[in-house]
């Protein structure tokens, strides 16, 4: 089968990945599944891979098939699989996890001892199959287009994940403001409409990010390379703060922002990556506000974010890339040219 594989670390997108011919994966124990993908989301995690910052946190054996948001069609299945069958539509959730250490125990599968995570700690999905396990799929509903979700596998359920831990703190009324209305920021926005009543704060410095937040249910938007948001932030909440910020910039920029928009006792949700985090630890005393980092999502969560897409609370903008284009992609979104999310197709 074919497989856009990374042989080398690189700053070069354009060269970056090079389409193999490798062999099919093979169910090798009794929970495994093959999927044959039929999309296949492109992340800016990705660029992060190729770039080799993730080799210090999850490192990789090269060369290795990248690819984490990963939907398609049940192709196989290992003998003591009961969830799905050959046949049914299906998204992966990107770890693959053990179910019985300590924190599989508790719910919290993205802390497992023993995951293994498509496209960054074994080989991923951009490619004609994806082998996974049992604990990883989740059955589509019928009207869910497993090409359209894929994205949702890791941008969607990374969205989902911080604003749920937002909503937990937010009433009716308050203020919570999306830094970043680009590939997770809008689904983000709109997972935060569907589940609050919080004044929400859109901010970005593209004027069609913004009208697309209007459209998807921002209360206000702010051009940051035009206006200063701290003093709108200000103006609009009586010079309190925002209650919840969540930054899927998560640049040096976007994350010194937090003393000054958020509010006391509330918090900066940092979702995008790639800055630092270089305040006063003053500053978070005398605010008692608090970073708090977003790592994916739980498997339920994806099953949750699911049932919102079917109900039509939250859809994606897409466009889509031959397996060959992939390269293209990558540099693309390193120059912040792609609108919503990439999704690759298999030859």
């Amino acid at each position: 089968m074919q497989a856009a594989r990374l042989h080398e670390y690189t700053d070069d997108m354009s060269d970056a990945l090079s389409i193999d011919e490798i062999d099919r994966p093979d169910i090798e124990r009794s929970d495994g599944v093959l999927v044959e993908v039929e999309g296949a989301g492109w992340c800016q995690t990705d660029n992060h891979i190729i770039e080799g910052m993730w080799d210090e946190y999850a490192p990789q054996d090269l060369p290795m098939t990248l690819g984490h948001e990963n939907a398609g069609i049940v192709a196989e299945t290992g003998d003591e699989v009961t969830l799905v069958e050959e046949g049914d539509p299906v998204i992966c959730h990107p770890v693959q996890t053990c179910g019985i250490c300590r924190p599989c125990r508790l719910g919290e599968d993205m802390y497992c001892k023993n995951s293994a995570f498509n496209g960054l700690t074994t080989n991923g999905g951009f490619a004609e199959y994806l082998l996974t396990n049992e604990r990883a799929v989740i059955p589509l509903p019928d009207s869910v287009d497993p090409t359209e979700i894929a994205p949702h596998a890791d941008a969607g359920i990374t969205a989902y994940h911080a604003v749920k831990k937002a909503v937990d703190e937010l009433n009716p009324g308050d203020t919570s403001v999306v830094i970043g209305v680009g590939g997770l920021g809008h689904i983000g926005l709109q997972c935060l409409e569907a589940m609050s009543a919080a004044d929400i704060v859109a901010a970005d410095i593209k004027d069609e990010a913004l009208e697309l937040a209007e459209e998807l249910g921002a209360r206000h938007t702010v051009n940051t390379a035009d206006e200063d948001l701290p003093d709108v932030i200000a103006d609009l909440t009586d010079d309190d703060g925002a209650q919840q910020v969540i930054d899927f910039v998560g640049g040096d920029e976007t994350t010194s922002l937090a003393p000054e928009i958020v509010a006391a006792g509330g918090d900066h949700h940092v979702v995008g990556y790639g800055g630092h985090i270089h305040e006063p630890s003053q500053a978070l005393v005398n605010g008692e506000f608090a970073y708090r980092g977003t790592l994916v999502g739980k498997y339920a969560e994806l099953q949750e974010l699911v049932a919102l897409v079917d109900r039509g609370a939250v859809e994606l903008r897409t466009e889509r890339h031959d397996l060959g284009e992939i390269n293209t992609v990558a540099e693309r979104l390193e120059h912040n040219e792609i609108e919503g999310r990439a999704v690759i197709l298999p030859p």
